[in-house]
Formats: C-alpha cells, sequence, structure tokens
C-alpha cells in the first residue's frame, strides 16, 4: 500500500525551493502554538529535542536525534501564537498557526530547503513528524519521549519512495541510512 503524501513541493518568490503542509485540528491557536514552540509538546513530535529563546534572534538548541548531532538554531521570526520561523541544519522553518473557524486552527509548516536535492528526504521525515503531531492533537498522546524516530513500524522509507515518484528531488544523504 503507497503512503498517502500531504506535502507539496514549492519554489518561493526568491527562487528557494520548499516544501509545505498543512494541518487543521479541533484545538484553538494557542493550543497549537504549544504543540508547536513547548519543549515538552516538541518531544513528543518534532525530530529533535529543541528548547528554544522565543525572541527575534534567540538560540534554539537541538539534541536527542540519534541521527544526528547536537547543534543550535536562530529564531528568525516570532509573533505568538501565529508565526515562528528559525534556522535549523542550514533549512529555514516556518511554522505559521491561523484560526480557520468553528474552534479549528490551521498549521502550515514550511521547510525552506537549503538544498533542492533534499526534498524528497525532509518532506518523508515532516510526514513521520507530522503523523506524530496528528495522533497528539487528536488524544491519542503522539510518541513518548523518544521522539517520532524511534521505534519500529516508521514508514518514513515509504513516504520516501512515494515522494521520489512524485518528481521530488533527491539524493541528499540520508543520516542514519547513509
Amino acid at each position: 500500500m503507497a503512503a498517502e503524501l500531504t506535502g507539496t513541493r514549492l519554489t518561493l518568490d526568491d527562487g528557494r525551493p520548499a516544501v509545505r503542509f498543512r494541518r487543521t485540528y479541533d484545538h484553538s491557536a494557542d493550543q497549537v502554538w504549544r504543540f508547536v514552540t513547548d519543549p515538552g509538546e516538541l518531544a513528543r513530535w518534532f525530530p529533535s529535542r529543541a528548547e528554544m529563546e522565543l525572541r527575534p534572534g534567540g538560540t534554539i538548541r537541538f539534541s536527542g536525534d540519534p541521527n544526528m548531532p547536537a547543534s543550535t538554531g536562530r529564531v528568525i521570526a516570532v509573533d505568538p501564537p501565529r508565526h515562528l520561523s528559525f534556522e535549523w541544519g542550514g533549512d529555514e522553518l516556518r511554522l505559521d498557526v491561523e484560526d480557520v473557524g468553528d474552534g479549528r486552527t490551521g498549521l502550515t509548516l514550511t521547510d525552506v530547503l537549503a538544498a533542492e536535492d533534499t526534498a524528497a528526504r525532509n518532506a518523508a521525515g515532516w510526514e513521520v513528524c507530522l503523523t506524530a503531531l496528528d495522533a497528539r492533537a487528536s488524544g491519542a498522546g503522539g510518541e513518548g519521549p523518544g521522539g517520532p524516530h524511534a521505534g519500529p513500524g516508521v514508514l518514513w522509507k515509504d513516504f520516501y519512495d512515494g515522494y521520489v515518484e512524485a518528481g521530488f528531488p533527491s539524493g541528499a544523504p540520508v543520516p542514519g541510512l547513509d
């Protein structure tokens, strides 16, 4: 069975490649904001532990991903509870939260890619992570402290193969597999 792909590939106005995902949750904007900024919530779905100083120029410390070394990033912009963007591993990650009515909130995650050949790899990774966030938001609890990459049954390869087949640029090394 093929994995259901929810990401789109795009080129930003400034020519940079990106992948984008949209989700809608039955939560307030404040709760969705907590999902994307609170270290305890991030540990349930984000690929690394992330502790951040929520201010422009603030430092973000990433750790705990078994396939990547600890690193730091920089907050580019923050407008609670609507927007957060930061640097991470050469990419720019943008998280946009918006009230869509009836107590529901939209989340748009845009990964502005440092290199186009990371599109399939990163899109597959975000599918795995956002699946964990979807579970958390639905009340299923999401992933435990091991993060979204822990344990058997992760369908990353299925997503990756699907994105390659869909024409997303590929070929970048895959941490933990290459």
